[in-house]
């Protein structure tokens, strides 16, 4: 298993549009990939689990990824992040 934390520095926070690219990105990959946030832990390849956590700006996130292709899949995800102005 691999992980990464991250603190989200879009001002919105993590809403609808960029959970949805997380998701896209997440499902393109074999592995179990997780965020967790305040204590839970959800899907990242869930719509509902990630927008349940309400993920706020300045929110420390933790995303791991555990299978066959973890560590691309991890790589892929934090880059999406930082592209996508989420987090850093």
């Amino acid at each position: 298993m691999v992980e990464q934390t991250l603190k989200i520095t879009s001002e919105e926070g993590v809403h609808a549009r960029p959970a949805t690219i997380l998701v896209q990105k997440a499902g393109n990959f074999n592995a179990d990939v997780n965020l967790e946030y305040n204590g839970k832990t959800v899907n990242l390849k869930s719509i509902m689990g990630i927008m349940s956590l309400g993920i706020p700006f300045g929110a420390t996130i933790k995303i791991t990824a555990e299978g066959t292709d973890e560590e691309v899949a991890l790589q892929s995800i934090v880059e999406t992040l930082k592209k996508e102005n989420l987090g850093e």
